[in-house]
C-alpha cells in the first residue's frame, strides 16, 4: 500500500496503544504529505444545507440497472434477463423483482437512471463517482498523490464534524480494491495531501468477537496517552517559524487527529457493535456487508459528517471473473444469491433505522457503484462493465422521494431523457451537506480551485415527497429470503417435498435428479424415501425381467451457489440399502460404480446431465446395520484457483456437485421380477469452501 495515501487500520497496526511507536510511526508517515490545504470556506449564501452527515453506499464492481433500478420487460430475453419487474409503493415506478424490500420503501427514494461516465474501466469510471471529476488521463487503476480528491476529503476539510473532529470522514470495512491487489483511485486526499484522506478502518465487523484493536487500549487511559504527547507537543513548538513549519503543521493536525481517535469515548463507542441488540444485528444482516452498513450507521450517530461502506470482498473472489458487483459471468446466480438478498434487506433496515431514530431527515443516504452493466447478456451468462448508463439511488435529508430522475432507452443502455453525468451527483451531495459545489478550495500548494464543475440536480430536492400518491407493491418477500451463506440451498431433504428433473428450470434452486422413479414404470433411478434420497434399482415385482442397458446412470445432483477460487470439499453421508442384504452385495454391487463428482455445466440450462467433471472419487457403499447404522462419510477434494494472482479462473455457466450411481458392467444387466429393492440411501450432501490464499 503506498505510504502517502491513508492511516489503514489495523493493517498497519499503526494505532496499536501499547505505547507510543505505532502513533509515532503513524504521524512520521502522515508528514510526508508536506503540505496542509487551505481551509477558507467558500460562500455559503447559497446553501441548502439540509443534510448533518452523509453516508455513501458504494457498491464496488457496478450493478447491473436491469436486475436493480431499470428493469426492460419489453426488450428480447437476452436484454432483459430471467427476472420480472414488480410494482412499488410509487404508482408508475418499477424495480426488479430481486428488490421487494426496497420497493416498499420507493416513496423515500429517489432513482436517478439517466446518469453516465462514458467509461469501462473500475478506477476510471470510479474516479468520477468518487471524486465528482473526470480523470484526464491514465486509466484510474492505481491511486496517485496528484489525483483529485475524493468527495469526503472535501467534506473533512470545508465541513468538519463538530462532535468527532478526528473523525470527520470515514470509510470502511476495506479499499476499494481491483483483483489484482491495486488501489482504485479517487479514494484519498490526493491534492490536498494525505491528512485530508477520510480515516480507513480495514475491519471485519460480521465476525463474532468483533472489536476494532486500534480503539482499545485497556492499560493506557485516554489521560495517559494525552501526557505521552506532550513530548510530541514540545518537538512541535521547536520548529514554530522555522522553513519546515509546513511540515509542523501536517504533524500538529495529524497528532490532533490521532490522539482524538485514541482517547474519544465517542469514538470507542461507536464502533462496539456488541452494544446493539441482537434483533437490530440480525435486522442488518449478519454477513459482512451488513454489520458494515450498521457500523455506519453507528458512526452517523455518533457525529461522523461522511461514512463511505464500500461493498466488501470475500474470500477466494480475488481470483474470479465476477467479484462484487462485476458480474461478467453468471449475473443472474450472483444477483438472485447474494448480491440482491444482502442489499435488499440491509438498504431496507438502514432506511427504517435512521426513520426510527430521527436520522433519516439529517442524513443523506447514497447507494451507487462505479458504472453500470452492459445490456446485453454474455456467452457466460454475464454482464459487463458498462459507462454509457448507470443508476443511482439517494434517499434521506433533502431529497423528495418518490421519483425517478432521467430514463435510459428500451434496452437500458443509453440515455434517453435528463442525461447527467457523476459530476452531478457530487454537486448534488456538496449542496445537501452544505458547501457551495460552484465555491473553490485551495490544494498544498497554494493553486485555487472549483469544487466541482457541475450543478446540483435541484429536481430532486425537497422538503416532502415528490408525490404523496402510493400504491400496493407486488414484491414477494419469499421469492427473495435473506441470505443465508452455504455452498448448497438444500444440503439435506428435510425440506424437500419433491425431487425436480435433471433437465428442470435452474430456478428454482436445489436437489435435481434423473431418471426420477415413478413405481411401477422405472426399475433404475432417483427417488426420496422419507427425508433422505435414494439411487438405485426398485423391480416391480410381478412384472416382466426388464435390462438396465450398460450406460445407464442415476444421478443426484445440486447447483453450487456464488462459487469463488479456492478449496471445495464435498462430503455426502450414505450407506448401502434395500430389502435384503444378499440381494444388495450380489446383484447391486456386483454391477453398479458409486461416485461423487464435481462438475461445471455446459449449457445455460444448467441441466446436470450436460456437464463436465472436473473430479471425482469412487467409493463403495457398505450395508446399514438397521440396529446400529454404520454412515459412510465420502470425501472429495479439489482446488479450482487461478495459476497467479491477476488471473481469474472461470467457474463458466457454474458448477455442481453430484452422487452417481452408474453400470460398471459391459451389456444389459436384467433385473429379474423376484429381485428385491437394492440403493444407496443418501442422508446428506454438502460443500466446504475455503477461500484462495494469495501468496
Amino acid at each position: 500500500m503506498p505510504n502517502w495515501e491513508t492511516r489503514a487500520m489495523p493493517r498497519r497496526d499503526a494505532l496499536a496503544l501499547g505505547g507510543m511507536a505505532g502513533l509515532t510511526a503513524l504521524l512520521a508517515e502522515l508528514s510526508r504529505g508536506q503540505a496542509r490545504a487551505n481551509t477558507r470556506t467558500p460562500n455559503e449564501g447559497r446553501m441548502f444545507g439540509k443534510a448533518k452527515s452523509v453516508l455513501l453506499l458504494f457498491l464496488s464492481g457496478g450493478p447491473p440497472q436491469h436486475e436493480t433500478f431499470d428493469p426492460k420487460p419489453d426488450a428480447p430475453a437476452e436484454i432483459r434477463g430471467p427476472f420480472n419487474p414488480i410494482s412499488t409503493s410509487v404508482p408508475g415506478i418499477q424495480f426488479c423483482e430481486l428488490l421487494p424490500r426496497t420497493a416498499l420503501r420507493a416513496h423515500r427514494l429517489a432513482v436517478i437512471r439517466s446518469m453516465f461516465t462514458n467509461n469501462n474501466i473500475h478506477g476510471g469510471s470510479g474516479y468520477w463517482v468518487l471524486t465528482g471529476r473526470q480523470l484526464l488521463s491514465g486509466d484510474g487503476e492505481n491511486a496517485q498523490p496528484t489525483d483529485w480528491p475524493n468527495l469526503a476529503s472535501i467534506v473533512k476539510m470545508l465541513r468538519p464534524s463538530e462532535r468527532l473532529p478526528s473523525l470527520s470522514a470515514v470509510s470502511l470495512p476495506e479499499l476499494f480494491i481491483g483483483n489484482g491487489g491495486n488501489i482504485e483511485a479517487g479514494q484519498f486526499g490526493g491534492i490536498l495531501g494525505p491528512q485530508w484522506s477520510p480515516e480507513f478502518i480495514e475491519c471485519k465487523p460480521a465476525d463474532k468477537n468483533f472489536q476494532l484493536g486500534g480503539l482499545y487500549a485497556p492499560r493506557v487511559s485516554g489521560e495517559q496517552m494525552r501526557q505521552r504527547v506532550s513530548l510530541l507537543d514540545a518537538l512541535g513548538r521547536t520548529f514554530e517559524g522555522s522553513p519546515r513549519s509546513a511540515v509542523v503543521q501536517v504533524h500538529d493536525r495529524v497528532t490532533q487527529q490521532a490522539v482524538e481517535l485514541l482517547t474519544s469515548g465517542g469514538a470507542r463507542q461507536a464502533f462496539n457493535l456488541h452494544d446493539e441488540p441482537d434483533s437490530v444485528r440480525d435486522r442488518y444482516g449478519r454477513y459482512p456487508w451488513g454489520q458494515s452498513v450498521l457500523l455506519g450507521r453507528r458512526l452517523i450517530e455518533a457525529g461522523v459528517r461522511f461514512v463511505t461502506v464500500n461493498w466488501p470482498r470475500i474470500p477466494g473472489d480475488r481470483g474470479v471473473d465476477n467479484p462484487l458487483w462485476d458480474t461478467h459471468a453468471r449475473n443472474a446466480d450472483r444477483m438472485e444469491d447474494v448480491l440482491a438478498p444482502q442489499f435488499d434487506v440491509t438498504f431496507a433496515a438502514l432506511l427504517d433505522d435512521l426513520q426510527e431514530r430521527g436520522l433519516l431527515d439529517e442524513t443523506l443516504v447514497v447507494a451507487v457503484g462505479e458504472f453500470g452493466r452492459t445490456p446485453r447478456i454474455n456467452a457466460n451468462g454475464g454482464r459487463d462493465h458498462w459507462g454509457p448508463v448507470m443508476n443511482a439511488v439517494l434517499a434521506g435529508a433533502g431529497i423528495a422521494g418518490g421519483q425517478v430522475y432521467g430514463s435510459s432507452d428500451k434496452q437500458g443502455a443509453y440515455p434517453a431523457a435528463d442525461p447527467v453525468n457523476a459530476g452531478h451527483l457530487a454537486a448534488t451531495i456538496f449542496h445537501l451537506v452544505g458547501i457551495d459545489s460552484q465555491g473553490t478550495f485551495r490544494d498544498r500548494v497554494g493553486r485555487e480551485l472549483s469544487i466541482t464543475d457541475a450543478e446540483p440536480l435541484f429536481k430532486l430536492l425537497g422538503e416532502e415527497p415528490a408525490t404523496s400518491q402510493r400504491a400496493a407493491s407486488s414484491g414477494d418477500l419469499a421469492r427473495v429470503p435473506p441470505f443465508r451463506d452455504g455452498s448448497l440451498k438444500h444440503p439435506d431433504f428435510t425440506s424437500t417435498e419433491t425431487l425436480l428433473p435433471a433437465d428442470a428450470s435452474a430456478s428454482p434452486k436445489g436437489w435435481r435428479a434423473s431418471p426420477l422413479v415413478d413405481p411401477p414404470a422405472t426399475v433404475f433411478g432417483t427417488r426420496l424415501l422419507g427425508q433422505q434420497a435414494a439411487l438405485g434399482l426398485w423391480p416391480n415385482r410381478g412384472a416382466d425381467n426388464a435390462a438396465i442397458p450398460a450406460q445407464a446412470q442415476a444421478i443426484l445432483a445440486q447447483q453450487i451457489l456464488d462459487p469463488q477460487a479456492g478449496q471445495f470439499t464435498a462430503k455426502a453421508i450414505i450407506g448401502g440399502s434395500g430389502s435384503t442384504r444378499e440381494g444388495f452385495e450380489q446383484f447391486f454391487l456386483k454391477h453398479f460404480r458409486c461416485r461423487l463428482t464435481l462438475f461445471r455445466f455446459n449449457e445455460a440450462s444448467k441441466s446436470a446431465l450436460k456437464r463436465t467433471e472436473l473430479a471425482s472419487v469412487e467409493f463403495t457403499p457398505t450395508w446399514l446395520d438397521a440396529q446400529q447404522p454404520n454412515w459412510q462419510t465420502i470425501t472429495l477434494e479439489k482446488q479450482l484457483a487461478p495459476a497467479a494472482l491477476g488471473a481469474n479462473f472461470s467457474f463458466g455457466l457454474g458448477i455442481g456437485v453430484a452422487l452417481i450411481v452408474e453400470r460398471k458392467t459391459d451389456g444389459s444387466a436384467v433385473v429379474s421380477a423376484d429381485l428385491e429393492d437394492a440403493f444407496v440411501r443418501v442422508q446428506r450432501i454438502d460443500v466446504e469452501f475455503r477461500g484462495w490464499q494469495i501468496a
